[in-house]
């Protein structure tokens, strides 16, 4: 959530950095609100500090004017009303800002979508083959590891059974993406809950805004989360990190849902964008002056892993129109996927600066009695599935229809390579 402050001493910086975005949101309204409370909270104040200087001279006096006492009597029904708008005003101007998104980073380059992402690194170089590579929806008609059928006879459409060597080779990314973050990059294992209240999703900043992108369960009121950006977020909500507790990391693998709207018939086949999927996030509370050194070691992070699995990748920039709600600055990864023919997002890594430290009231001391200050997030995927998955099956097939599995996952795994005649 954006600062009222700042927004009151710069509306027009503001203004123009939300156009930057994409966002023509008028904040005149928002400002209208913010006087109005303002007004009506420095009248309570006046009127409190009447309030006491009558009781100090009727005190000393020791006399009760009837006077006096009746309009004691109308101040505190003044004050009781004012106290009673206040609240709604604020009610009302959180809802107002709630629906802004985070200002880019002066860094950010500018541009209103996707057209506009600039390629920061593109690292290896695309595999070489003696035959046309297969997407993996026609290599799974011989490795059998992925059922559609049955995946949406149980749940619909978008939805697929992982078979035999296909989930054990997904529960192997999964605890060796963990393992690398845990004993080498210095992040903490956290194992979420899958399903939440709304104000953790009003935390995380995906509540109101993408509330139609949402699993809810009207009942409970409960919401399935679509990425484990949530729950971390409201590891510390509500709370005042101690001195020397900054930075921490966490890492966490959670299912993750989603209602995806994309065009009938478009990014419809196969596996890459589904209701349902996995994914490792990696996420980070530190302080303000470090967020943007901290976003670039998480970036280093996740491409470590894609380096280890020998896959071909780019970093792009993305451009302050296609950042996602909450971010300040991101980097998406992307790995080259040779069947498909295209890139594919595996990791998306942003610096949230304190835009969900303040919705979700997270804070920080730098010493023991001094003010506390709004910590800075950040989150990336390290790695997401199912399209690392995809990535794996179309790079490193073979002439045979088998697929070998790269060197770092053999432990996890249990084989080395994917054949059709494999359990």
């Amino acid at each position: 959530m954006l600062d009222i402050e700042l927004i009151r001493r710069n509306p027009d910086q503001v203004r123009d950095a939300l156009a930057s975005r994409g966002e023509e949101s008028a904040l005149e309204p928002i400002l209208a609100l913010d006087a109005k409370r303002r007004e009506a909270i420095h009248e309570g104040d006046e009127l409190r500090a009447r309030r006491n200087q009558v009781s100090q001279e009727i005190g000393r006096s020791k006399e009760r004017s009837p006077q006096l006492v009746a309009e004691m009597r109308q101040v505190g029904d003044r004050i009781k009303a004012l106290e009673e708008q206040v609240k709604a005003l604020e009610e009302e101007l959180t809802r107002a800002l709630l629906n802004l998104p985070n200002l880019p980073r002066p860094d950010v380059p500018p541009g209103l979508d996707a057209s506009a992402n600039v390629v920061r690194r593109t690292i290896g170089q695309p595999h070489a083959y003696a035959f046309p590579p297969k997407a993996h929806w026609d290599l799974n008609d011989a490795l059998g590891i992925i059922d559609f059928q049955r995946g949406a006879r149980m749940s619909g459409a978008r939805f697929y059974v992982l078979r035999g060597q296909g989930a054990r080779l997904q529960r192997a990314l999964i605890t060796w993406m963990l393992d690398v973050h845990t004993r080498e990059h210095g992040y903490m294992e956290i194992y979420p809950p899958a399903l939440v209240k709304a104000e953790t999703l009003i935390g995380s900043s995906n509540l109101p805004k993408f509330a139609d992108a949402l699993y809810h369960d009207a009942e409970d009121d409960l919401w399935l989360t679509p990425t484990a950006e949530v729950t971390l977020t409201a590891m510390h909500a509500g709370e005042i990190l101690e001195p020397g507790s900054l930075p921490i990391n966490y890492a966490a693998y959670a299912p993750c849902f989603r209602k995806e709207r994309t065009a009938a018939g478009r990014d419809t086949r196969g596996i890459k964008r589904v209701h349902q999927f996995d994914k490792v996030e990696m996420y980070k509370f530190v302080a303000p002056e470090r967020s943007d050194e901290e976003l670039e070691r998480l970036v280093a992070d996740a491409e470590d892993l894609l380096g280890r699995l020998g896959l071909h990748y780019r970093v792009l920039q993305l451009c302050a129109g296609d950042m996602g709600f909450p971010s300040a600055k991101s980097y998406d990864l992307e790995v080259w996927s040779p069947g498909c023919q295209e890139w594919l997002e595996v990791s998306s890594c942003s610096n949230c600066t304190d835009f969900q430290a303040r919705r979700a009231s997270i804070r920080f001391r730098r010493e023991a009695r001094s003010r506390p200050e709004y910590v800075h997030t950040l989150n990336g995927s390290g790695l997401a599935l199912p399209r690392i998955m995809i990535a794996l099956l179309e790079t490193f097939q073979q002439a045979d229809g088998s697929v070998v599995i790269p060197e770092c996952l053999h432990p996890y795994t249990g084989f080395e390579v994917i054949g059709a005649s494999a359990p």
